[in-house]
């Protein structure tokens, strides 16, 4: 008998087509977002599911879902998921890296340059009818090319925009928990700094780093004063890496002077002072959201999944004791 797979929003039909061949599905093609209680409903006797990370996976669903084998995460990061809670009851965890390394490092480098440049606001000083000439002074904005770029996070992504930053001519400074590899420091000429001297020295602050208890808060209000006033900061990682309310402050007293966020605390929900000023660019948590690189991340999924319900290791585990426990 074919395992039973939950997919939990809605995916693309060759990904549903994929899953069908191996697995008793049952999808959830009119993206309804479940709520906790929906979700445990549904997920209840299945073998496996596929996830976003608008769906938390934590203890009390998994143990009112005792049939779970694999929670596959259509994403890089899984700070949805509670890995050791599934690594107690045998259950694997994995997720998507690398597929969608180039699109998020594309994406962030237009975050850059449309907050910098001031492009949203520009966009909407001519839409509302306001704009009635060119003058010298109209619209200033930021210099991205020849500025300092400090990345906090250079794994994949943080490599991939570096290699990116060398096309503006930007200096390259980085911080992460490890220091990365010569080789690839050497390849976009980038300079290992600690995090106060990148705050510091930045023009440009980029996150691109996993949310976890070490990282909750990595920017407030103390870090925010650390930065140039000319500053800018860029969050394409997770939600709750930046304090919002302390980054608000800072935007309206002009303590830095913007923003480009497609991230936030408690998302979907976001607080909804951030719609009131100008130096901020807001998206929805898109930065991976080109259509190759979406099926990729589902078709991804869909694979581990399979892949450890037949008995196989899945190419992106995370937490290879779940499986130990598992079999």
């Amino acid at each position: 008998m074919k395992p039973k797979v939950l997919v939990a929003r809605e995916v693309f039909d060759d990904t549903l087509a994929y899953l069908n061949q191996h697995c008793q599905v049952t999808s959830n093609q009119v993206d309804q977002r479940y709520s906790p209680q929906e979700l445990a409903a549904n997920l209840r006797g299945m073998d496996g599911a596929v996830m976003t990370t608008a769906e938390r996976i934590d203890a009390q669903l998994l143990d009112g879902c005792p049939t779970v084998k694999v929670i596959s995460n259509a994403a890089v990061g899984y700070n949805n998921v509670d890995v050791h809670a599934c690594t107690q009851r045998g259950v694997m965890v994995t997720n998507t890296p690398g597929v969608l390394t180039e699109s998020v490092a594309d994406y962030a480098m237009g975050l850059i340059v449309a907050t910098c440049r001031r492009i949203t606001e520009a966009e909407h000083y001519l839409r509302n009818g306001e704009w009635k000439g060119t003058f010298l002074k109209q619209m200033l904005g930021m210099d991205v090319h020849g500025a300092t770029l400090g990345i906090f996070g250079f794994g994949r992504i943080g490599l991939a925009i570096a290699q990116r930053a060398r096309g503006f001519d930007m200096k390259v400074i980085y911080n992460n928990r490890h220091r990365a590899a010569l080789d690839d420091e050497r390849s976009v000429s980038a300079t290992y700094v600690s995090k106060d001297d990148l705050l510091r020295q930045a023009d440009v602050v980029l996150l691109i780093m996993p949310y976890n208890q070490e990282t909750h808060h990595f920017i407030g209000e103390a870090q925010l004063a650390m930065m140039k006033p000319s500053a800018v900061l860029i969050n394409v990682a997770r939600g709750g890496i930046v304090d919002d309310a302390a980054l608000i402050r800072a935007l309206k007293r002009k303590q830095i002077w913007a923003a480009g966020l497609d991230v936030y605390e408690n998302e979907p929900q976001f607080l909804p002072e951030f719609l009131t000023l100008k130096n901020v660019v807001l998206s929805p948590h898109i930065a991976s959201s080109s259509e190759p690189t979406r099926k990729a991340m589902a078709m991804t999924a869909a694979r581990n999944c399979v892949a450890a319900l037949l008995g196989d290791t899945p190419p992106n585990l995370i937490n290879p004791d779940g499986k130990k426990r598992s079999t």
